[in-house]
Order: structure tokens, then C-alpha cells, then sequence
């Protein structure tokens, strides 16, 4: 059933040529290794995130997506890394991607088997450089260097 609404999401975004809106985490686990997700479709590794639910906000959505992707659990949002709009920035769909920091504690464990591969905790230093999908290799720079961007 989500694949079908996330199926029609796209193609409503296709047809009214509006970008869709969506999100990508970067969660914290209490020791200070970063979440990533390897991910189906393209088996690369990713930052959590997805699309913003029809009535749903985006702290809903990060909470959801979160625990769909990992298993992990919101404690909160530390703060808002960006906001990244390019057209080319998904090559599924055009999408604006609101990117947040997270703390995050428990369990990890892929729930979404038809999205994610497996997930990994990197340390800071660790994270495996240019081999992320989407631009995620960008919002990671510019969380590292303590940016707000709007791009």
C-alpha cells in the first residue's frame, strides 16, 4: 500500500510540475557516530529520510521515517542543516529536501525491507566520502561545517 501512494505522490508531482517535499536526517547515536542507510535501489549509501506525508508535518515526518528506515527512535531535532532544492538533486522527481540533525537512541534495525539494504554507524571520520546518493555528500559537508544552507 506505501509503494502505491508513493507511486501516486510521484506521478500527482509529475503532472502539476510541482517539486514534492521531503526529508533527510542526520542522526546522532549518543557515542557520535552518524546513521547512514545503504539503500535498494541504487545500493548506495544514503542519509534516513523520505517524503512528507499529505497532513503531516516534517517533525512527523522525521519521526516516521526514522523509525521506518532504522529503527531508531526521535529524542529531538538539534537544528536545521538545510534547505536543497535542486532540480537534479533526486534523479527520481524534483524535490526540496529539509535536512536536520538528530539525536537519535535505540535499536537499529531495517523495518522497510523494499528501501533499505542495511544500516551502518560511521564515526565522523569515517563516513564513506563520495560514494553517497542524492547530494547527501554535500548536506554532510555543510553540517560539518556548521552551515545553514539554502540551495
Amino acid at each position: 500500500m506505501r509503494r502505491l501512494w508513493q507511486f501516486g505522490q510521484t506521478v500527482l508531482g509529475l503532472i502539476f510540475r510541482h517539486p514534492i517535499t521531503g526529508t533527510s536526517i542526520i542522526p546522532i547515536l549518543p557515542d557520535g557516530r552518524i546513521v547512514l542507510i545503504r539503500r535498494r535501489d541504487n545500493g548506495r549509501w544514503s542519509l534516513p529520510g523520505g517524503m512528507v506525508d499529505w497532513g503531516e508535518d516534517v517533525t512527523a515526518t522525521v519521526r516516521r521515517e526514522l523509525a521506518e528506515e532504522t529503527g531508531l527512535e526521535l529524542v529531538k531535532i538539534c537544528r536545521l542543516v538545510g534547505v536543497y532544492s535542486a532540480p537534479d538533486r533526486d534523479p527520481r522527481i524534483h524535490s526540496i529536501c529539509i535536512v536536520v540533525e538528530a539525536e537519535v537512541q535505540g535499536k537499529m534495525e531495517v523495518h522497510d525491507t523494499l528501501e533499505v539494504i542495511e544500516i551502518q554507524a560511521f564515526l565522523p571520520s569515517s563516513l564513506p566520502p563520495g560514494q553517497l546518493s542524492h547530494d547527501h555528500d554535500q548536506q554532510l559537508q555543510d553540517y560539518f561545517a556548521g552551515l545553514t544552507k539554502l540551495a
